[in-house]
């Protein structure tokens, strides 16, 4: 008797409670078509976050650069012009250096685990770097390769007088110091600067080569695990601050390491069957590298932890300590490049 008069008094109290917490209708916005893996992802994050908060958090997800270029996604969170967004922190270089680790090449094996590991490890230092918003997860797509039009790239010497659309701040710095030269462009635009001429080539994993249209104006493919990404999705803080206690919650179990993973690995998935895809393709060139050619391209890329660890000592961080940690965070979640 006793439980079921605290069970109606709890009730009568909570639902008030509850009826009274403002509603909210959050923006989320993206870069790439609403056909990217990314869209369906977000949603499931919304429907997520709206079930967790009792309805009275619902989301609208804008794709294709709607409410604003790819360049500016963090930007617009921090103002307000979208609530969630999706962002590449490698489109501004100098900006997020810590962030930069995940770029290195040949470092990750796997999207999942990548994800979690990678958003793992930047927890603590999203305070530092990214204080401005509200951090949710960070992510990785599936280590990816160079595509080409004209060339066939074997060992980095090739780049040299080479024009590569880089898919991070990272590898364009990788593409500059091997002699080439960087064109940039967000991942929408990169079919138009190679048809165009104005790129040779493209850094790019294959299931988005195929979702932009890039495999018709490409021809060498190399099949290795090359680099990653990293993106990240972050929340306007004012929004987030104006939440209830238990709203701030729903959108908190949702902003996880393990939400983290849940992204990579359905974007990985996708990305995986675009190399098959090329493959099917009359006139296209996709090849492997011997042990030795990726012997050739680790050693070249070794001078970009300098480069990293140059740019991480001017925030404070130890560098050498923060690369160790990401790679223990890898080793974790069974993600770590041998």
């Amino acid at each position: 008797m006793k439980k079921a008069l605290l069970a109606v008094l709890f009730a009568a109290f909570a639902a008030p409670a509850f009826a009274q917490e403002k509603t909210f209708e959050l923006k989320i916005s993206h870069w790439v078509p609403a056909s990217h893996p990314l869209q369906k992802s977000l949603e499931d994050w919304a429907a997520a976050v709206e079930k967790a908060s009792g309805g009275t958090i619902k989301s609208r997800v804008f794709p294709a650069q709607q409410l604003g270029k790819a360049f500016d996604h963090y930007d617009m969170a921090r103002d307000g012009i979208a609530d969630v967004t999706y962002v590449n922190p490698g489109y501004q270089p100098g900006r997020f250096p810590i962030m930069g680790a995940g770029e290195l090449p040949f470092l990750m094996s796997d999207a999942k685990g990548g994800s979690m590991g990678l958003d793992a490890w930047y927890r603590k230092y999203a305070e530092k770097e990214m204080k401005d918003v509200k951090f949710c997860l960070a992510f990785v797509h599936t280590p990816s390769s160079l595509h080409t039009r004209t060339k066939k790239v074997v060992v980095p010497d090739d780049i040299k007088g080479m024009k590569i659309r880089p898919a991070d701040a990272t590898i364009a710095n990788f593409v500059t110091q091997l002699g080439g030269t960087n064109v940039q462009s967000s991942a929408p635009e990169v079919r138009d600067i190679i048809e165009r001429g104005v790129a040779d080539g493209v850094f790019f994993p294959a299931g988005s080569l195929v979702l932009f249209g890039v495999d018709k104006v490409t021809k060498f493919h190399i099949d290795a695990p090359m680099y990653v990404t990293t993106f990240v999705f972050v929340i306007n803080k004012d929004k987030y601050n104006e939440m209830s206690e238990r709203q701030k919650k729903a959108v908190d179990d949702n902003c996880n390491t393990e939400a983290a993973g849940r992204v990579g690995e359905f974007w990985g998935k996708f990305e995986d069957a675009g190399i098959d895809k090329v493959k099917a393709q009359s006139g296209q060139d996709v090849y492997a590298l011997t042990p030795e050619q990726v012997a050739l391209w680790k050693k070249a890329s070794e001078p970009l932890i300098k480069t990293w660890g140059d740019g991480v000592r001017k925030t404070g961080v130890d560098p050498d300590a923060a690369l160790t940690e990401l790679r223990a965070s890898l080793a974790k979640y069974n993600a770590l490049t041998p």
